[in-house]
């Protein structure tokens, strides 16, 4: 199969994945947190290069605070988890977002995540905490302004490129491929910018349910798609 270089990913479904077992939703966190795991080494075994996964939008602080507190507890848990993962592994652990609404033990943590994996080769692993599309195209306007504003820039040197050096996943390649587990049929503000020319994917599977075999018929779907980023074929 061609395998895609650069896979996004929204971890859908943990909370009613657990409530269909009868237990509270942030044990579907915590089970989507191990499957992530899982996942990680699935997908570089597969030869896919670039992981990209949406845990915590800029809209997720509008649940409930002991759902938002139950994550942030896990995030604590994970990114000290995922520092010797990436070190066993050889994963390069980038993060998305704004990370100044995190509290400081968290921030220092996953500063420690990346600091510690950025030397690593294997898979490029990218945690979206904290991120909105829209938040980060607007933080990435602000400082293309004031660098225009400085004399760094000039206006009409402004090209698509450009632009996309100012995004949270600049030195990362655009995904070729989206997938959205448990059966929702929209981005919620999820890479908007990047996801321009991706094919996508969507499953009723949710997200602690989603396997290699899972991930497998994702990528034989991309298979039978045409990427013809506005041409025609043939020409």
């Amino acid at each position: 199969m061609n395998i895609p270089q650069h896979v996004a990913i929204i971890l859908d479904g943990n909370g009613r994945w657990a409530k269909s077992k009868g237990m509270p939703r942030n044990y579907g966190h915590v089970r989507g947190a191990k499957n992530l795991e899982k996942i990680c080494r699935d997908a570089y075994d597969i030869g896919i290069k670039y992981l990209t996964v949406y845990l915590f939008s800029t809209e997720n602080w509008k649940r409930s605070k002991e759902e938002v507190d139950g994550l942030m507890k896990l995030f604590r848990s994970y990114t000290k988890t995922c520092i010797k993962t990436a070190r066993d592994n050889n994963m390069k652990v980038r993060v998305l977002g704004d990370p100044t609404a995190l509290d400081n033990d968290l921030q220092e943590s996953l500063k420690k995540l990346v600091d510690s994996s950025k030397d690593n080769t294997g898979l490029n692993f990218n945690l979206a905490i904290n991120y909105g599309s829209r938040d980060e195209i607007v933080r990435a306007i602000r400082q293309l302004s004031q660098d225009c504003v400085d004399g760094a820039v000039k206006p009409e040197d402004i090209t698509e490129d450009l632009f996309s050096a100012y995004l949270d996943t600049r030195e990362i390649p655009d995904p070729d491929l989206l997938i959205r587990t448990s059966g929702e049929l929209r981005l919620s503000n999820y890479l908007l910018w990047q996801l321009a020319y991706s094919e996508f994917y969507f499953t009723e599977v949710p997200w602690p349910a989603f396997n290699k075999e899972e991930l497998l018929k994702a990528i034989e779907k991309y298979n039978g798609r045409e990427r013809r980023y506005g041409g025609v074929k043939g020409e």
